[in-house]
């Protein structure tokens, strides 16, 4: 099983921790560090949030300017409706609007950005219905 780390830059990392848990994620203490918090989303999805200073350390270039979206994080969800919740979570707990949710009937999705920035995306789809449509695999 290849698992995925995927390494962000925070400028608020207790902040940050907050957030995260609020939504439901764990953290693991033991790859975790006064500069680091571990984010736990799925057993092999993995989130390092990095304090400015350890972030710097990390770097070969420059980072991306502040405003601008590098990358989008897609999460899948079981549920239109854990689509709606986890957005809806991330909301109440220092996140921001991204754009409007998509709809298409065999495929669901919402967005929001991070207390920092970075774009979330959570999305659901019945891949049977996506087959039918032309959407998945046609």
């Amino acid at each position: 099983m290849r698992m995925i780390f995927v390494n962000l830059p925070v400028s608020d990392l207790e902040a940050s921790r907050t957030f995260f848990t609020s939504l439901g994620f764990s953290l693991n203490p033991e790859f975790s560090d006064e500069g680091t918090t571990c984010v736990v989303v799925e057993e092999n999805v993995i989130v390092l949030l990095h304090g400015p200073d350890k972030w710097k350390g990390f770097l070969h270039s420059q980072p991306a300017a502040p405003g601008t979206t590098e990358v989008m994080l897609a999460l899948s969800a079981s549920s239109r409706e854990e689509c709606d919740d986890l957005r809806a979570g991330a909301l109440a707990h220092g996140g921001s609007e991204y754009a409007p949710a998509m709809d298409f009937g065999w495929m669901y999705g919402v967005s929001f950005r991070d207390p920092d920035g970075h774009v979330w995306e959570v999305n659901w789809m019945d891949v049977e219905a996506a087959r039918q449509a032309g959407g998945v695999g046609a």
